[in-house]
Formats: structure tokens, sequence, C-alpha cells
């Protein structure tokens, strides 16, 4: 089965229309569902009906994650939820120095439930707030990739949540780059190394601009994440 391709053309935070347009690119994919709605609950519900078998999830800003880890958690049960950021998206309204909630997202899917602190690992993060040091460390929250196996050990399966600044800015055309990321050949590796661990439930890609070179950058991704059914649609 082809995945399908759910859009996402939402940015909650200032400034966010850049994303919004980026989640209109062309990615060769079979459509299944564009969600814009007036709010943020809406919107996670909406997406959450919306996923198909295989959801590819084009943001917009990486609330769209939230909607995605819901829907899987209720159609699987135990996920696990890779999260691929320069950031940590780990912010509470209280923690966050900018009260943009494109900067929650990851503690939002953590502290709702749908996913298990202990089913999860951020990785690429490299421009955190002190709050979220602070997180990870008393939650115990993987970062390593070497642990892998015991993050995914018992999960149903793995969605992926990548925020496309997580590359070096020279890599990919996104939203808010940051310095000193790893390639795409790197982060096509490490997407394809968590792969091997266990069933790939989904990918969500966002943080993004429009631009004429992402589609082919971000169908790698996708081929690696689901390398048997990302044929074109």
């Amino acid at each position: 089965m082809n995945p399908g391709l759910v859009r996402v053309p939402r940015a909650w935070g200032d400034g966010g229309d850049a994303m919004c347009e980026a989640a209109g690119m062309d990615l060769g994919l079979r459509e299944a569902a564009t969600v814009a709605m007036s709010t943020l609950d809406e919107q996670t519900a909406a997406v959450a009906a919306a996923l198909p078998e295989q959801p590819v999830v084009l943001g917009g800003c990486c609330c769209a994650h939230i909607g995605a880890a819901s829907g899987l958690a209720a159609r699987h049960g135990r996920i696990a939820v890779i999260w691929f950021d320069a950031h940590g998206d780990l912010n509470t309204p209280d923690s966050s120095p900018s009260g943009n909630v494109w900067g929650m997202p990851y503690r939002m899917i953590l502290d709702h439930g749908y996913a298990a602190v202990s089913d999860c690992a951020l990785f690429g993060a490299r421009n955190l707030d002190p709050p979220e040091v602070d997180f990870i460390a008393e939650a115990g929250l993987e970062t390593s990739e070497g642990n892998l196996a015991e993050v995914m050990a018992g999960a149903a399966g793995a969605y992926f949540a990548f925020d496309c600044d997580v590359l070096d800015p020279a890599e990919i055309d996104c939203f808010m780059p940051e310095p000193d990321g790893p390639s795409l050949d790197a982060c096509v590796a490490g997407v394809a190394a968590v792969a091997r661990h266990g069933r790939v439930l989904g990918i969500g890609l966002t943080g993004l601009v429009a631009s004429d070179a992402n589609p082919s950058r971000l169908r790698r991704l996708i081929d690696a994440a689901l390398p048997a059914q990302a044929g074109r649609g």
C-alpha cells in the first residue's frame, strides 16, 4: 500500500506563514487529506481522524505531529515517537520564552500520554532552552541512537516526527535553520537505522519553507522510513 499524504497548512506561533505554504509542496504521493482548522485541538482531532494506513504528514509546524501521534496511538496502542529536531519542542506555556505553541508539541504528546517517555527519543537537538534540558534529564528522554532497540522494544511501531531544521542549513530549505546539523545523507541513514529496529507507522515532515529543491530531499527521507511502500502514487 502506498503512503497517503496528509497536508497540515497551519503554524501555531508568530510569523509561520512560510511553513503553511510549504505544506502545499508536491511530494508525488497519494493525497489523503488537507487539515486546516481554526484551533489546535480541532486540528489534532482532525489529523487523527484523517490518517491513512501509512501516513506521511506534511506541515506546517511541528504541532501537526500531535494529531499523528494521537491517531496512531488510538489505532495501535503503545507507540514509539522518534523526534528529529534541532530544538526540543519540550516547553510548556509556563517555560516557553517565546510563547509560540510550536515549541511545545513533543511535550504535549508526552503529557497527553500518546506515547511514554520510555518509548521516545530526541535526536539532533542542539538549541535547547534550560527547562527543556532539565526535562530531558529528569524524565530520562533518550538522546542516543545507540539505545534505539531499548526505546522501540515493546512498541507496536514508531512514528517519525522530522522537523527539517535538524538538518544542516545547506541541506534543506527550512523555516528555523540552525548551524552545525547533520547532512541529509546522515539523516536518511539514521531514519533507515530506526526503521530496521521495528515497524514504521508513519512519518511527519515539518518546519519547512517551499522550494523546488525540497520535494526530492523529502522523498529520500520518506523512502528510507517506508522503503517497501513508498512508491509514487
